[in-house]
């Protein structure tokens, strides 16, 4: 059946514009490609194919390459003789490099899927994808972004889903055209507060991650669906605040600066603390911040605010999405909350 589906594609000569053999359990890329310089699509996927044959350079005009679910290891090299190139699907192989200069030819390239690979890094050379508009790179084990992918300026739809990011870069800023940003189920810890930048971005999706707080002007972007379930907004128990002045008493300044030195082990204060009973009954009620991990005694409002999110987030069914009730230290503590309510900690 492949053979005659071949013959009936060179019969047509430089005529010949879609070759599509799905599933035909072919083990390796037909040579006889070579003699379709015409042609534009090509549809290779759920083969056995482990890499490309050389004559795939030759095909200047294509416009369409997809090779998913094949058995290849790398984005080969012959892909940067495509210079007309617009979509290249890629997922569901094996992939784990980029064979060098895989992207020199590819500044037509719009969409990029490799999705279900095994990527643990994105060489310097993506920055050369100029066109570029859509990546999707979920299910691999990127560790991290390079920051040279920050700067397709084209880039409107970015999927990093399941990976193994713990950060985004400061230069996520440059790309201002991203609408859609993917990145549920990573290690991220800290979202920057550049990307606030982001000022048409619609989508973004953070959930299953580490996140505790989010970046100053967070609720300034105009997103329209927000999803952040599965990160540990708060991670330890609260304390309640009992504020009664605007300005810190000397009491609690000392107090402070005691029990920090303390804790970096002072030898000075750790000598004179044991001739002070009530000193060291006072400091024995301090707090530490769940955030900071500094030393306090009294719980102040100073640093961390709450603000709803706006009514036009479209957000995760399972959040309940209203003002959090709540005080907090200057050492940005959590220090009262309604567990079943959420919300957008500011600093």
């Amino acid at each position: 059946m492949t053979e005659r589906l071949l013959i009936k594609a060179l019969s047509g000569g430089k005529n010949t514009k879609i070759i599509t053999l799905n599933g035909k359990k072919m083990t390796k890329m037909p040579s006889a490609l070579g003699k379709l310089p015409g042609l534009k699509t090509l549809v290779l996927q759920n083969n056995l194919i482990p890499k490309v044959c050389p004559e795939l350079r030759t095909l200047t005009q294509l416009t369409t390459l997809n090779l998913g679910n094949n058995l290849l290891e790398e984005v080969p090299e012959e892909i940067k003789y495509l210079t007309s190139l617009k979509t290249l699907h890629l997922s569901g192989n094996r992939i784990c490099r980029f064979a060098p200069g895989a992207c020199d030819g590819l500044q037509n390239l719009i969409l990029l899927n490799l999705n279900n690979n095994h990527l643990m890094q994105l060489p310097q050379e993506v920055s050369r994808l100029k066109s570029l508009t859509y990546m999707s790179i979920n299910y691999n084990q990127l560790v991290s972004i390079p920051r040279e992918l920050c700067f397709l300026k084209n880039l409107v739809e970015l999927q990093l889903n399941y990976n193994q990011l713990i950060c985004i870069p400061e230069e996520i800023k440059f790309l201002k055209k991203l609408q859609k940003f993917l990145l549920a189920r990573n290690n991220i810890g800290v979202l920057p507060e550049e990307l606030c930048d982001l000022k048409k971005l619609r989508i973004l999706d953070i959930a299953g991650n580490i996140i505790q707080i989010f970046p100053s002007g967070f609720q300034d972007l105009k997103l329209r669906e927000f999803y952040c379930e599965g990160n540990p907004l708060f991670l330890k128990q609260p304390v309640i605040s009992t504020q009664r002045e605007n300005v810190w008493s000397l009491q609690e300044i000392t107090s402070r600066f005691v029990m920090n030195q303390l804790a970096e082990n002072n030898p000075f204060l750790m000598d004179g603390i044991e001739r002070y009973p009530q000193v060291r009954s006072m400091i024995s009620q301090g707090k530490t911040c769940a955030i900071c991990g500094q030393h306090f005694i009294t719980v102040w409002l100073e640093c961390v605010r709450f603000v709803s999110p706006p009514k036009d987030w479209k957000i995760s069914k399972n959040l309940q999405l209203v003002p959090l009730r709540v005080l907090i230290c200057s050492y940005k503590c959590f220090t009262q909350r309604d567990p079943n309510l959420f919300g957008i900690a500011q600093v």
